[in-house]
């Protein structure tokens, strides 16, 4: 079975500013090479044939840099979108995705299997599968929790909570794409929110691995620390 990777590559990354003024966050480099080229030596060591990468925001920088793939041994097309659409709007543009594809933001440094991932979706028969990492939050502040009447009922001192994030990593069924609208901003949240009405919930996958969304200043000085330490391995 063809494994058939999309990258989403198409945001302008505000919240990473400011590396991100002069050039698209994913040809921002970790050590010696962009991130993008990070993603795409680890789809292309996975068994990733085929990746089609979205792009909007300074398109033809990316275009440029990557070129068709034949340089890292996989095959690069293009889907350009003319305005923003979000995270799961661009799946709508790209007319031959197959049966099932992985989906990932272009800002994602991780140490996934993402072979096993495309595997383990597939031998499951699910209709999404959510890639995710476990966080704990420590709250600064003692919590009150009150009645209806405002009394207080009980108290946490500090707590630490315990959640599980997405980790921009997906696996997807191409039934999805029946309840994505064409030419619509429309994003990750919509499109869980809607397989949750039509009662085809996505499955959660939790890794235990390596991760790090690079969406802020200090996140890209800790894929830098990090990728230099070995932390992070094609």
């Amino acid at each position: 079975m063809e494994k058939r990777a999309v990258l989403l590559a198409g945001g302008k990354g505000t919240r990473l500013k400011p590396y991100t003024l002069n050039m698209p966050k994913p040809l921002v480099p970790i050590g010696d090479m962009p991130i993008i080229e990070i993603i795409i030596k680890q789809l292309a060591f996975h068994g990733f044939t085929r990746l089609t990468i979205t792009v909007n925001h300074l398109a033809d920088m990316i275009k440029t840099f990557c070129g068709d793939g034949s340089k890292w041994g996989i095959e690069i097309d293009y889907s350009l979108e003319t305005k923003p659409l979000s995270t799961m709007g661009p799946l709508k543009l790209i007319k031959d995705l197959p049966e099932n594809f992985l989906v990932m933001n272009g800002d994602v440094l991780t140490n996934l299997n993402y072979g096993h991932f495309f595997d383990s979706h597939v031998e499951a028969g699910n209709i999404f599968t959510i890639s995710a990492y476990e966080r704990d939050h420590k709250v600064d502040y003692g919590v009150l929790e009150t009645n209806q009447n405002q009394q207080l009922v009980a108290f946490k001192e500090k707590p630490i909570l315990h959640y599980k994030v997405s980790m921009g990593v997906y696996m997807v069924n191409k039934q999805c794409l029946d309840l994505i609208p064409a030419d619509t901003f429309y994003g990750f949240d919509h499109l869980m929110l809607d397989l949750i009405d039509h009662q085809t919930p996505p499955t959660v996958s939790v890794f235990n691995g390596y991760w790090l969304d690079i969406g802020r200043p200090e996140d890209y000085e800790q894929a830098c620390n990090d990728y230099e330490s070995g932390s992070v391995m094609l």
